[in-house]
């Protein structure tokens, strides 16, 4: 078995109805500490909540996220998931990329091929 030196860490819940996010960036964070490379996809129409720039409500995820991402974790948001709730590029917290669906198929490919960790939330 391949040594894991990446996760792939997958949301598709619930913000403010779980407490998958909450673990999600917390997963995030120990495995980049671990010295991980780490990336989390945000998909569906509930996932892709989290990459947008000034959410109301408890808890307060935008400052998470800007930590994890002064950390070096990469965060994707899923294009399709976006578009269901008319949610723009422009309305992301800053550093957040918009991926393909196509482009997320080929982050589950890659990492399988490579024996790496795959997560979903």
């Amino acid at each position: 078995m391949p040594e894991v030196t990446k996760v792939l860490l997958l949301l598709k819940s619930m913000v403010y109805e779980s407490t998958s996010p909450q673990e999600t960036l917390r997963f995030a964070r120990y495995y980049q500490k671990k010295g991980l490379d780490v990336i989390v996809v945000l998909f569906g129409p509930m996932g892709v909540i989290m990459a947008k720039s000034g959410k109301k409500g408890l808890p307060e995820y935008d400052p998470k996220i800007k930590e994890c991402l002064d950390m070096g974790i990469k965060f994707r948001c899923c294009e399709l998931g976006a578009s269901i709730i008319g949610l723009e590029k422009n309305e992301l917290i800053p550093g957040i990329e918009m991926i393909s669906s196509n482009e997320i198929a080929d982050l589950f490919l890659e990492f399988c091929e490579q024996g790496q960790l795959i997560i979903t939330l």
